[in-house]
């Protein structure tokens, strides 16, 4: 028998805790990136393995964008589905996040994803609700996301695998998760995008549609941290009009 794993423990809300340790059993698919194992989850505590990290490296870039590309295939029930066992009033970061189904991306977006952000920090977003569907794209068959893809959530591991942790994990567009990747940086970036679609080439149109997608994240941001982020917020809103 091998040396036991290091083993990081977490201490957050009860509710926090059940959606974060859904998430990471939800999203250990079989080709996907790798999660850390969840060893218990109970009053608020989250033991996990402890990933040791490393440097970015263009083979691991190239590896982490084909198997991104198998995670958000293995799919949902729903846009807006939770992990199965995870709550409906989930989180991301420390703002609160409900998963609610429904059966179409671009209303359950507007809903759920930019109207309740957006009013809570006072950004004027109606024009892009009003227009969603004709801003969305092709439809998509609901995604496996990760759902807070950004670039702390993105581990190169001294193993030299990328892994995943702290997701906010939801049926959601795949372009979502790809669109934070980009939005917050990401080493290598190009080349997994490159690899991912060859995996799952990404419909016409979704460099346009970035901005979109970076709505949401950007509105979290901007509840919670207001200043630079409600510029930036209006600025994704402005662009995804132009599409």
């Amino acid at each position: 028998m091998g040396p036991r794993a290091a083993l990081r423990t977490k201490v957050q809300s009860p509710r926090a805790t059940a959606a974060e340790a859904a998430g990471l059993r939800w999203l250990s698919v079989e080709g996907g990136p790798p999660v850390p194992r969840v060893h218990e989850a109970s009053q608020g505590t989250l033991v996990i393995d402890e990933i040791k990290t490393g440097p970015p490296n263009l083979q691991a870039a190239v590896t982490f964008g084909r198997r991104l590309a198998a995670l958000h295939l293995a799919g949902a029930d729903a846009f807006g589905a939770p992990p199965p066992g995870g709550p409906r009033e989930a989180t991301i970061g420390m703002a609160s996040m409900v998963n609610e189904p429904a059966p179409a991306w671009p209303e359950w977006f507007a809903s759920h994803r930019i109207r309740p952000y957006a009013l809570q920090a006072g950004i004027d977003v109606d024009e892009v609700c009003a227009r969603i569907d004709e801003l969305a794209g092709p439809p998509e068959p609901p995604a496996r996301l990760h759902g807070d893809l950004w670039s702390g959530n993105v581990l190169w591991g001294a193993d030299g695998q990328v892994w995943l942790i702290d997701p906010a994990a939801h049926g959601g567009h795949r372009e979502s998760d790809l669109a934070m990747l980009r939005l917050f940086g990401c080493p290598f970036l190009d080349h997994v995008l490159g690899a991912y679609q060859e995996v799952a080439p990404l419909a016409d149109g979704w460099e346009r549609r970035v901005p979109l997608h970076q709505l949401f994240p950007l509105l979290v941001h901007a509840v919670l941290f207001g200043g630079g982020y409600r510029a930036q917020a209006l600025a994704a809103a402005r662009a995804a009009l132009r599409g």
